[in-house]
């Protein structure tokens, strides 16, 4: 069992981090040319992780129901399963983008930024929105592949496009390799390319097949309502909480703005670290969505129970070893984005902060996805959103009314973290009780198994 989590962990946690490096090279890159365009793209990012919760429910939705029918053997509903679920990702993701590409300086006067931190925000939207169709449509592939247990194609994947975003990224920025100088908005571009070379890969892949899942098929381009209705069933629940959740931390960035460009982009720093810092919680998280499904599919919540225990250990071991290196190298990992001594200091008393939640986060994170492998993505919904809302709400109060600064903004996830842990905690052992008993045997059943085993 800790092989099968181990196995299916690992991959999702290096993607995880060369996913996430892709915005942290951004920052990087951009922020040799100011602090306002740290902030600029920061919140130029947010929209688009905004965008991508709303088209998150066809992924988790596709993820769950493969997981369990390859689980109970189902090879041939898992494909049908994965078409649908890419067809009907491009249908809704295409008219988002579009719309976020017309309205682009709406969306960035949103945030109330300055004027020039406004114009980086606005352009940066204008690119980074078309990346919608294909981070959706990767996202959800990748959990097709996860739910067929195949976890190290897309790390793979993201590593190719993290070399290639690298080196068009810097070069669109700053004109080198015989390519334009674009500044800031080549870092936009540098990253779309590389997602939609990643994403054709990944299409390759799953056309020739992946532990006998494949999007090869005669209704590739019919869609089918019935099969999006099981999608979504389990789908929109988890969308409607990766909406909810995002709308709290961009309400979060509207509130640190206030605080003035330089704490907003230390904020944004804080983020790209934070962000990191969840990378074992999230790995640990999606393996137990994974096997925790494929072991309700074959009706063995036994094992589900043991998965999502070995996971939950060591996701914690991992995320307090994170948190404990936070702490110590706070000043270090903020020199790493900016060099004025203020934003530092600003940015690492946040991150001291933030790593002292890090085992309550963990938590969160893997018994969420343990649950939601059950195909109960309603709860996680209920108690993630709730809880992320109260510490935001607390830091805005912090902030307007008790002259509060970033550590204060998150001490207010500290007070909050503990109780939708406890709460996702019990739900799981609930859970796995009832499915225990709906599966055992009758007593008339044993007798009559006993008979025919002594026969």
């Amino acid at each position: 069992m800790r092989r099968r989590v181990f196995a299916l962990a690992w991959p999702v946690i290096f993607e995880s981090f060369l996913e996430t490096s892709l915005g942290i090279v951004d920052t990087i890159l951009v922020s040799r040319i100011g602090e306002f365009a740290i902030a600029g793209v920061g919140a130029a990012i947010q929209v688009l992780f905004f965008v991508i919760a709303i088209l998150s429910a066809l992924g988790v939705g596709s993820a769950v129901l493969v997981a369990q029918s390859v689980g109970a053997q189902r090879l041939d509903h898992a494909g049908s399963l994965a078409r649908q679920s890419f067809l009907w990702g491009i249908v809704i993701s295409i008219p988002l983008a579009i719309a976020g590409f017309f309205f682009s300086e709406e969306i960035a006067a949103l945030f109330r930024l300055e004027a020039n931190v406004a114009e980086v925000a606005s352009g940066y939207i204008e690119i980074t929105m078309g990346t919608a169709v294909v981070m959706t449509s990767r996202f959800l592939l990748g959990g097709v592949l996860r739910g067929a247990g195949d976890s190290r194609t897309p790390m793979l994947v993201t590593f190719g496009a993290n070399i290639i975003n690298v080196v068009l990224s810097y070069g669109l920025i700053f004109g080198y390799f015989g390519l334009p100088e674009l500044g800031v908005l080549g870092s936009a571009w540098g990253t779309l390319i590389a997602r939609i070379l990643a994403l054709a890969v990944i299409l390759v892949v799953l056309w020739h097949g992946r532990n006998g899942v494949s999007i090869r098929g005669p209704v590739l381009i019919r869609p089918d309502i019935d099969i999006a209705r099981q999608v979504l069933r389990i789908g929109v629940p988890a969308a409607l909480e990766q909406l909810l959740i995002t709308s709290a931390f961009s309400a979060l960035t509207v509130a640190v703005a206030g605080l003035g460009t330089l704490t907003l982009a230390a904020h944004r720093i804080t983020m790209n670290a934070l962000s990191l810092s969840f990378l074992p919680g999230f790995g640990f998280g999606m393996a137990a969505t994974s096997l925790v499904g494929q072991c309700i599919g074959a009706k063995r919540p036994d094992e589900a129970a043991i998965v999502a225990r070995i996971a939950t250990r060591w996701g914690m071991l991992w995320m307090s070893g994170v948190g404990v290196t936070v702490f110590l190298f706070g000043p270090e990992i903020m020199g790493i984005f900016s060099d004025n001594p203020e934003a530092v200091s600003i940015g690492s008393s946040g991150l001291r902060v933030v790593a002292l939640a890090q085992p309550f986060w963990a938590l969160i994170f893997i018994q969420s996805g343990a649950i939601r492998g059950t195909g109960d993505t309603r709860f996680p919904l209920r108690v993630n959103t709730i809880g992320v809302w109260t510490s935001c709400i607390l830091a805005a109060v912090l902030i307007e009314f008790f002259d509060g600064g970033l550590a204060a903004v998150w001490a207010s996830f500290i007070v909050i973290a503990p109780i939708p842990a406890g709460m996702l905690w019990w739900r799981f052992r609930r859970t796995m009780r009832e499915m225990a008993e709906m599966n055992s045997p009758s007593p008339s059943e044993s007798d009559s198994e006993a008979v025919a085993e002594r026969a």
